[in-house]
């Protein structure tokens, strides 16, 4: 079964995303930011999600996760939870 593992930052607004992700395509530290803006309590390790199979995260962030390049922070992805960038650390298929 294909497995991935993925960081991520949630915020509540698109144009909040949009401005830290143009931060961190500047060089900021994705790690960095995560912890400071995230709303997700993965935002104390950086965003770190660990790794999950399909089926495991909501649906609008698993056709991302398994189906974006990897280690380019993609986003803003709406979910029910707001929005996030998302980085995809890894993947297998």
């Amino acid at each position: 079964m294909a497995k991935a593992s993925a960081r991520h930052i949630l915020v509540q607004t698109e144009e909040q995303c949009e401005a830290l992700k143009k931060e961190i395509e500047a060089g900021a530290d994705f790690a960095a930011i995560a912890k400071e803006h995230s709303d997700c309590p993965s935002g104390e390790r950086g965003g770190e999600l660990g790794e999950f199979s399909p089926g495991q995260m909501v649906k609008e962030f698993d056709e991302v996760v398994f189906s974006g390049d990897l280690n380019t922070v993609l986003g803003p992805v709406k979910t029910q939870f707001g929005y996030h960038l998302l980085e995809i650390t890894s993947r297998n298929d």
